[in-house]
């Protein structure tokens, strides 16, 4: 608990301060189109929502005594809890907004999102899980390290975990910026404030106790609500997946006439969302996107954290067979869900803006959707169900985010491991608050960013930085701490070097002409990966050091304990 401040007043201050934001909304002003009327059943419902979840927060804060139990539970949470959070943690504003979004915008490309964030699942289930569980014990960070020096990675691996969850943060604050917007008739800012200060009450009292069960309650609340919307769809087309597409390359023909394109070149937009190219333009662009997406799922911290609240191996591995089962199952929807945003959604002036564009912009394709097939009732559940999402996601990753720097920097450089429990903890809540500062300035500055297209620059920079140094320490007995820290950094760099450079954020968001942005490509994977592994590589069988003699000597015994567990226990016992 944070020095001077109970549990009870915090949570009676906070209250104080977002009840009028939520309930005093501003009514629609003339002029502003973007802005809509409030929506009072959304609101009833995000209230219960958020008073329902600072009860999870209140009861996990009894609970939360240790360094142990604000990073992992405590270890003690089920494979199937377990894999249902870790779907939630993955079923994020990108995938349930940004993913159905692209598809109803793009088509076909838009399936890019769903199979690549799916693929990299197997590489988890069955080269990462329980080895992980087995070496670590708070953060990925504990595994990339285990055999070598420790302050040169853990600094590393504390950098580049800061940069995939500060890329991954402002997805998801544009996100709930948007959507509380669209609902609240707030200022997109202050929306982004509200989301803020709510994740920072659940971090900071109630650790990974409270996040854990938060994405547990949401993870069900949106499958049973994306599955509910994507059986509307499905019902309104006779259950056919041809009268579906048909249906939508009929409207996208339609819209390009009444955008006054001949008729032909009408009917090549239309047809053209049943195939590549609207999305990815080029063979190079799709493969290092494609490699982003699904290497970067092993390498996402937030993720790769989960596996260290579980009580074993065992339950580690069943955790990402539930995890792919529900991940699997919900991909399948937002892909109706995308094509039945372009049947219901761009055909009803109702959720149009004069100029055509969407209501709130094309992150909300979903939200209009859930009022469209369900009603206001329904838009207000789906819309509370989304807030909830993208809450328990910037919980999560701001969780990961203080652990890198109050465990890998403070507790295990700064210290020497000599850190006591309580005061790592206090150095994870002062990053927090930090955390959440950085969260909402960033999410403000990116406003009109595709937060499924700002994820995917986190997978980059995780499936360069992170996945080569966890894949081979744990796999490639050669490899050196000279290898892991300087390859890891080229690998790091040159994804956000080449991320920046690329259209999507030279041109769209610093807006540099069209044409002008140095990289040409809309992912840097394919090559900041490859530039990661052959610098790992050179700089491991090239290092004659005695402490590479080392790193190679213990190789063997982090293989014993990564496969069989021997020690694992005893290491995290907490």
């Amino acid at each position: 608990m944070m020095p001077g401040l109970s549990m009870r007043r915090f949570l009676g201050l906070s209250m104080l301060l977002l009840v009028p934001s939520l309930v005093v909304a501003a009514p629609a002003l003339e002029g502003e189109i973007q802005k809509q009327a409030t929506n009072w059943t959304a609101i009833g419902m995000f209230a219960i929502f958020v008073a329902g979840t600072l009860f999870i927060t209140k009861w996990a804060a009894s609970r939360t005594k240790s360094a142990s139990d604000f990073y992992t539970a405590g270890g003690g949470i089920t494979g199937f809890q377990n894999g249902l959070a870790i779907a939630g943690d993955y079923m994020s504003a990108a995938s349930f907004l940004g993913i159905s979004a692209a598809v109803m915008s793009n088509g076909y490309d838009g399936l890019i999102y769903s199979i690549g964030f799916l693929v990299g699942w197997p590489i988890l289930t069955f080269l990462m899980a329980e080895r992980l569980r087995n070496l670590g014990k708070f953060t990925f960070a504990d595994v990339a390290s285990f055999r070598f020096a420790q302050t040169p990675v853990r600094v590393f691996a504390a950098s580049s975990t800061l940069v995939v969850v500060a890329f991954y943060l402002i997805a998801q604050m544009v996100g709930a910026g948007q959507l509380i917007k669209l609902l609240f008739g707030l200022e997109y800012w202050m929306a982004v404030v509200i989301v803020g200060a709510l994740m920072m009450v659940y971090v900071l009292f109630g650790g990974m106790t409270a996040t854990t069960w938060v994405q547990i309650i949401k993870a069900c609340l949106l499958l049973g609500g994306a599955s509910f919307m994507a059986f509307m769809v499905m019902m309104s087309v006779g259950f056919s997946p041809e009268r579906l597409f048909a249906g939508a390359v009929q409207i996208k023909t339609d819209i390009a006439l009444g955008a006054g394109q001949a008729p032909d070149e009408a009917a090549a937009a239309g047809q053209s969302i049943m195939g590549p190219g609207n999305f990815i333009k080029d063979p190079i662009s799709a493969i290092s996107f494609g490699m982003a997406l699904m290497f970067g799922t092993a390498g996402l911290p937030h993720i790769l954290m989960r596996f260290f609240t579980v009580p074993s191996a065992k339950e580690a591995r069943k955790s990402v067979m539930w995890a792919t089962v529900w991940i699997g199952y919900f991909y399948l929807l937002t892909f109706i869900i995308g094509f039945g945003a372009i049947l219901f959604v761009l055909t009803n002036p109702e959720f149009l803006e004069a100029d055509g564009g969407l209501i709130g912009g094309v992150n909300m394709a979903a939200v209009h959707l859930a009022d469209a097939v369900g009603g206001n009732i329904f838009l207000g559940f789906m819309s509370a169900v989304a807030f909830a999402t993208i809450l328990a996601v910037v919980a999560g990753l701001t969780l990961s985010g203080a652990s890198a720097v109050s465990h890998d920097i403070y507790s295990s450089v700064l210290r020497q491991g000599r850190a006591d429990s309580a005061t790592e903890l206090r150095v994870s809540r002062i990053t927090t608050l930090a955390l959440g500062v950085i969260a909402v300035i960033l999410g403000i500055a990116f406003e009109k960013q595709n937060i499924a297209f700002m994820v995917s620059m986190a997978f980059a920079v995780a499936a360069s930085a992170n996945f080569p140094v966890l894949f081979l320490s744990i796999l490639w007995k050669d490899m050196t701490t000279r290898g892991a820290v300087v390859g890891g950094f080229l690998g790091l760099i040159s994804s956000v070097v080449l991320t920046v450079l690329s259209p999507s954020v030279w041109e769209a968001t610093l807006g540099n002409p069209a044409g002008s942005a140095p990289f040409p490509y809309t992912s840097p994977a394919l090559f900041s990966m490859t530039l990661a592994f052959l610098g790992i590589w050179l700089f491991s069988i090239t290092d004659k050091s005695g402490r590479a003699a080392v790193d190679r000597a213990g190789f063997l015994a982090q293989q014993v304990r990564s496969e069989t567990g021997i020690g694992a226990s005893a290491a995290s016992a907490h």
